[in-house]
């Protein structure tokens, strides 16, 4: 297997956290998104990441190779048995892999990759109205769905990388979730971010960047 992306794209990261999990072998080509390469462009038309090769198969979009990785190899599962529950899985990971990581890939952009990689100064309006307004609806929804304890479906599964992996990257740009406000949701995050495999991870994304 090979897994195009690089690793601070809070999708690699998820599918990082699911291949390490099911105990596959692989390697990792860092690769940025949107990319002018041709080559990578044959293998993802969309120039998005990540991109997983599996011998002459080549599978895009984080949640079709996790779903592949599921339906492929189903120990350990990733997702719940029960239909209902495994609906509702889907939906978070749907609503964690669109909304919430582009909210924080708004933050992310403004206050991380303005001012360090295009030397440009952030858009804070815009960065307080994500904060302020646009964020805190969905972490008040997310408040009242996640445990006080545990994960979403008991077992660590994909669902609950998906709603967390998205503030790892506005955590970089200096954005923290308010526990006063939301002690649940913010409980959770800190979770999964100690999940054993999580927190290996997140160490060796740390040293990619820089920051271990």
């Amino acid at each position: 297997m090979v897994l195009h992306g690089a690793s601070a794209s809070p999708f690699v990261r998820k599918v990082l956290v699911a291949l390490k999990i099911k105990g596959l072998s692989y390697e990792q080509l860092q690769q940025m998104p949107f990319t002018k390469d041709e080559e990578y462009r044959r293998l993802n038309p969309l120039g998005k990441i990540p991109t997983l090769q599996v011998g002459a198969l080549t599978i895009c979009d984080s949640t079709v190779i996790c779903e592949y990785l599921e339906d492929s190899q189903p120990e350990p599962p990733l997702y719940p048995r029960d239909s209902g529950d495994r609906a509702m899985a889907r939906w978070y990971e749907e609503l964690g892999g669109t909304r919430i990581a582009e909210l924080a890939a708004g933050i992310f952009f403004q206050r991380f990759m303005r001012p360090m990689v295009l030397k440009q100064e952030p858009d804070e309006e815009l960065v307080e109205k994500i904060i302020n307004k646009q964020l805190p609806p969905l972490l008040d929804y997310l408040e009242t769905r996640v445990p006080e304890s545990d994960y979403l479906f008991g077992d660590f599964m994909i669902a609950d990388m998906s709603l967390m992996s998205p503030f790892v990257n506005a955590a970089y740009a200096g954005y923290e979730l308010d526990a006063a406000r939301w002690p649940c949701f913010s409980g959770f995050v800190e979770r999964v971010k100690a999940h054993p495999v999580v927190h290996d991870v997140l160490q060796d994304e740390a040293a990619i960047m820089g920051r271990g």
